[in-house]
């Protein structure tokens, strides 16, 4: 932490921002409000050059052609997906390092749970006045790989991944979006069905190359943020730049080993909940059997096996003041 620059803007007053923005997003509001968000950026003297996605995957695209085009400084005008998406072009481009380019996130998405982490909120003027202060935090991603139609795939993580039921969550709620079923309240209703209907799997399960569970498991999280899920904080202890992923297992358990407890999940003590472990690590293998599935910042992807390896501090980002205040 001593690296960072804790006292002073990161970013210069003047420059141009690429502006990503997904109007699907957040069920639309990506498109409903972005004149708004024009104007605030507007008002503050903020430059940018503003692109919609056309498709899943267009975020990525737009990062590559933005980079390449000479800009340094890009806006997320979405979700958890969409910064996903642009991540993983800041790794696909081979211009600069990806720490050479500084990300900003207003959220018009659903979950927000990378936001939470920073202390971003999700009212548009405040987001616009963080990326107005100019302060800044190099934080750490994960590089995923993972088996899809029997090739092994990669990808690059922002906040955090899920194996098991977090990604039979993800799937459910897919298939209901996609079916109209789904409100403002769908993930929990989905989370709350799946978990009746979710069977534990053998899993086996290696931390820096040394085996640490082998046995039937519910869950897995893993990442660098803290949240998942629409504010759980199912990694209350993971800290973003510190080289480490932080793990949640979750052990077979019945249901109201959870319904009694559920505070606990948004409160930051999951750990005192008696079927749930801690793990940190630089490398994670997991294997299972049957495979199963995986989802990465909220991306349904392939499954088993997963390897997931550590990047220090490789993305710089867009924080609020306060939240570097409490890191000093």
């Amino acid at each position: 932490m001593k690296e960072q620059s804790l006292d002073k803007p990161t970013v210069e007053s003047g420059v141009k921002w690429f502006v990503i923005v997904n109007p699907i997003s957040g069920s639309g509001r990506g498109l409903d409000h972005f004149p708004q968000i024009s104007k605030l950026l507007r008002d503050n003297d903020i430059r940018c050059e503003a692109v919609f996605t056309e498709h899943k995957y267009h975020a990525t695209e737009l990062t590559v052609f933005a980079v390449e085009q000479g800009y340094r400084h890009i806006i997320v005008v979405g979700g958890d997906g969409t910064l996903h998406e642009v991540v993983n072009g800041l790794f696909i481009q081979k211009r600069v390092a990806p720490s050479e380019v500084t990300v900003a996130v207003i959220s018009v998405g659903t979950g927000n749970d990378w936001i939470r982490m920073y202390g971003i909120p999700t009212k548009y003027s405040a987001a616009v006045r963080a990326i107005k202060e100019g302060y800044t935090f190099l934080q750490d991603v994960a590089e995923v790989e993972y088996e899809e139609s029997l090739y092994r795939q990669k990808r690059y993580m922002a906040n955090v991944a899920g194996v098991g039921f977090d990604a039979a969550v993800i799937k459910r709620t897919l298939q209901s979006n996609a079916k109209g079923y789904l409100g403002a309240w769908g993930y929990m209703w989905c989370l709350v069905r799946t978990f009746f209907k979710h069977k534990s799997t053998g899993i086996k399960l290696w931390v820096d190359d040394r085996l640490v569970y082998n046995n039937l498991l519910f869950s897995i999280a893993i990442g660098v943020g803290r949240y998942n899920g629409g504010g759980i904080q199912q990694l209350p202890i993971a800290v973003a730049d510190d080289g480490l992923l932080d793990l949640t297992l979750i052990r077979p358990v019945h249901w109201w080993n959870v319904v009694f407890r559920i505070r606990r999940l948004f409160n930051g003590s999951i750990y005192t909940i008696g079927h749930v472990m801690h793990a940190q690590g630089k490398k994670i293998r997991i294997e299972s059997s049957p495979e199963i599935p995986l989802e990465v910042d909220g991306e349904l992807l392939g499954g088993t096996p997963v390897t997931i390896n550590v990047l220090h501090r490789e993305v710089r980002v867009i924080v609020n003041k306060s939240f570097l205040d409490k890191v000093k």
